[in-house]
């Protein structure tokens, strides 16, 4: 792909659908972020159910980690942006959520990523209510993300992209390049855009531990 279409505000592209093969029309918008800069929104719909949402950061490409200690309400608010490549992790509650086929970006903030994690925790338990430990284990995991929300615990966010177009946005988040080790070992989801190849890599990895720990 020209380089040059990255600076327009909006255009289309065509590829194949993975799926079934026919054309698909992907759309890109461009937008701008204060404090952060700007990105461009990628979306795609076919009519055999193929779907595919993401948001690229135009400002920075390195693989990176965010790391930020939710301490009070306020952290809450921090902006976060998570692209279909972006991995979550929570780790004082071993809650790792990968990219997959069924991935979707969005921008939201440190209070919407928990209640997106809860949400998945009480789908979750209701597939283990016959299991007592890890239905116990649901329970507390979701007993623990509604302190964090009423700012009664504290915990440490960490989002990690091999493709750099994930991010907290906040003055506490610690941002740290990845090494090309560490990015390798991560999942990068649905559809990655080569710009130099000009091909689509297809990834059908899909990994959630709502219950993870021990």
């Amino acid at each position: 792909m020209n380089q040059d279409y990255f600076k327009k505000d909006s255009f289309e592209t065509k590829i194949s659908c993975p799926l079934c093969c026919e054309d698909l029309i992907m759309k890109w918008q461009r937008d701008n972020i204060p404090y952060f800069g700007e990105i461009m929104y990628i979306t795609a719909k076919c009519p055999c159910s193929f779907r595919f949402a993401d948001t690229m950061i135009l400002s920075s490409k390195e693989p990176m980690r965010y790391e930020l200690s939710v301490e009070s309400l306020e952290d809450l608010n921090a902006r976060v942006i998570r692209s279909t490549s972006g991995t979550i992790r929570i780790p004082e509650m071993g809650i790792v959520v990968e990219p997959g086929a069924v991935s979707d970006s969005y921008i939201t903030n440190i209070e919407g990523v928990l209640q997106r994690v809860q949400n998945v925790l009480k789908t979750a338990s209701k597939w283990v209510r016959e299991d007592e430990e890890k239905f116990a284990r649901s329970q507390e995991l979701l007993c623990m993300l509604n302190e964090v929300i009423e700012g009664e615990r504290k915990i440490t966010v960490i989002i990690e992209d091999p493709l750099g177009n994930s991010a907290i946005i906040s003055k506490k988040a610690v941002a740290t390049k990845l090494s090309k080790e560490e990015a390798e070992k991560l999942n990068t989801g649905m559809i990655v855009f080569d710009v130099d190849k000009s091909e689509l890599a297809h990834d059908v990895s899909d990994s959630i531990q709502p219950l993870g720990g021990d």
